[in-house]
């Protein structure tokens, strides 16, 4: 998949860590996270359902 035209987020929660966190896009029926210290490395690219059931876990 080409995300290179992608807009990447990063959480609000981030702060001032210096970078050590992720950030999200979003493209056609996806969700892709990266490493923001390395925002050229390996993305990994799930479905939106399958992402918004990962996010329902972690808020418990």
């Amino acid at each position: 998949m080409n995300l290179t035209r992608a807009t990447w987020q990063k959480s609000s929660y981030s702060g001032g860590n210096g970078g050590e966190c992720v950030e999200l896009a979003s493209a056609a029926g996806v969700v892709a996270v990266r490493d923001s210290k390395d925002p050229d490395g390996p993305k990994l690219v799930v479905g939106r359902g399958e992402f918004a059931a990962l996010v329902a876990v972690l808020k418990r």
